[in-house]
């Protein structure tokens, strides 16, 4: 069984509804879309840049149903060189896990698994999935608007005390 890496310092990151708009699809010709007028994958990747510029400790799991849906090494790779950087890992584990019990676990689960495994000093999510976390896990959660992901300011602002915090 593979090592799994961990940090003292994590962020659980999704994609959907917190880089970019939650109307994301999957057509076999048109691949992966965004259904929203005006909008692109990723387009908030920038905001998280700056946000996690004056704390280069931290380190990103992906906790993003890409890893599950394409590959991890796929999901990586739509995030900026920077990003990529701070990636040690994923909630899912093709080789530890099955990805039928992964995908009926609520992402919070997903996420508090995760936490037990890697075993970090401090942690917290970004996520428009609120449903099913542990107690003991929301006060990790920054739940965004699934339309505006992490572009809203007091979401911006909620991650930078998350980050002072830690």
């Amino acid at each position: 069984m593979p090592r799994t890496r961990s940090a003292e310092k994590i962020l659980y990151l999704d994609f959907d509804g917190v880089l970019h708009d939650e109307a994301v699809y999957f057509h076999p010709r048109r691949g992966i879309y965004l259904a929203t007028p005006g909008r692109v994958l990723f387009e908030w990747i920038p905001i998280l840049e700056q946000l996690l510029a004056p704390h280069p400790s931290v380190a990103i799991v992906l906790s993003t149903s890409w890893v599950r849906v394409r590959s991890f090494d796929y999901a990586k790779r739509q995030l900026s060189p920077g990003l990529q950087e701070r990636v040690i890992g994923a909630t899912f584990h093709k080789r530890e896990m099955r990805k039928e019990e992964f995908v009926f676990l609520p992402r919070g689960g997903q996420i508090a698994n995760d936490v037990f495994r890697r075993g970090p000093k401090s942690w917290f999510a970004i996520d428009d999935d609120h449903l099913g976390w542990p107690s003991w896990c929301r006060d990790n959660l920054i739940q965004t608007d699934g339309n505006l992901g992490i572009s809203a300011p007091q979401t911006q602002e909620a991650i930078r005390e998350m980050l002072e915090r830690f």
